[in-house]
């Protein structure tokens, strides 16, 4: 007996579902593409991604990411999504993709959701962290996942301005221009703040979303801070004026990670 669920084109006959909505958590070193999304025919996370599902099931697709990480931004947790009319397992999606998949670029789990699940609309919030490496000396082993900041550092006084992020906030002054503020530029923040393991210092933020450049904005804006060139005062002052611009230098994109995607229910459970 030919089984109904086994072929798609059985499936359209009987009025079965045909397409299944697939969502992956991805991992990527992005220092030789310019950002997650597409941008013509530049290399790009999203390209090699959807190559990599053409490959596997011989299907043209479409995929969303729930982040747009910009040019030379790492991830260890992104999450994308794409559909298929493919009838394979989330294990055979794992391996199959990261077989077509260059090696700076790897599916970390794969899962079955129901068709409404959108990746960027049902997150709750994005988790990044900013790594500095503070030292008199560059690593070469460390170079494309840190910012080299030689000197001493206030880590204290950092974390006080990290702190005055939280909340629900007019981000406007850390955002480059103002037509990326006038898109809306109120964002809440969870949780932000910086902590030292050896030589390398670490800035950690979680928001419900994030204006384009708006983690290395504040990077910059808080090594001038910690470095004495600012004081706290004129950092608290910089987030009350609103005004695109004020907020810099913006800091190196090798140095910035996105860490986690978070939902409020296991993707398991979105079936």
């Amino acid at each position: 007996m030919i089984s109904v669920t086994a072929n798609p084109e059985l499936r359209a006959e009987v009025g079965v579902n045909t397409t299944t909505r697939i969502v992956l958590v991805v991992e990527y070193d992005g220092t030789y593409y310019h950002g997650f999304q597409l941008q013509g025919k530049l290399p790009t996370v999203q390209r090699e991604l959807e190559r990599a599902v053409e490959e596997l099931t011989g299907e043209k697709t479409r995929l969303m990411g729930a982040s747009r990480t910009d040019a030379g931004v790492h991830a260890r947790g992104q999450v994308v999504s794409f559909t298929t009319g493919s009838l394979h397992s989330p294990d055979v999606f794992v391996k199959g993709l990261n077989y077509y998949l260059p090696k700076d670029i790897a599916v970390q789990t794969a899962h079955k959701v129901r068709d409404s699940f959108n990746v960027r609309r049902n997150a709750v919030s994005r988790e990044y962290e900013y790594y500095i490496l503070n030292s008199k000396t560059r690593s070469p082993l460390r170079y494309q996942y840190s910012y080299l900041v030689p000197g001493n550092l206030d880590i204290d006084i950092m974390d006080r301005a990290a702190q005055a992020l939280i909340g629900e906030h007019d981000f406007a002054s850390f955002v480059n221009n103002r037509e990326a503020a006038a898109k809306g530029t109120v964002r809440r923040v969870l949780n932000a703040g910086w902590r030292q393991e050896e030589d390398t210092v670490i800035f950690s933020i979680r928001a419900n979303a994030f204006l384009m450049h708006q983690v290395r904005n504040t990077v910059g804006v808080m090594l001038r801070v910690g470095r004495g060139k600012m004081s706290y005062n004129e950092f608290e002052s910089i987030l009350e004026a609103r005004e695109p611009g004020l907020a810099w230098p913006v800091a190196p994109a090798r140095g910035l990670s996105l860490i986690k995607v978070n939902y409020k229910r296991p993707f398991k459970d979105e079936i």
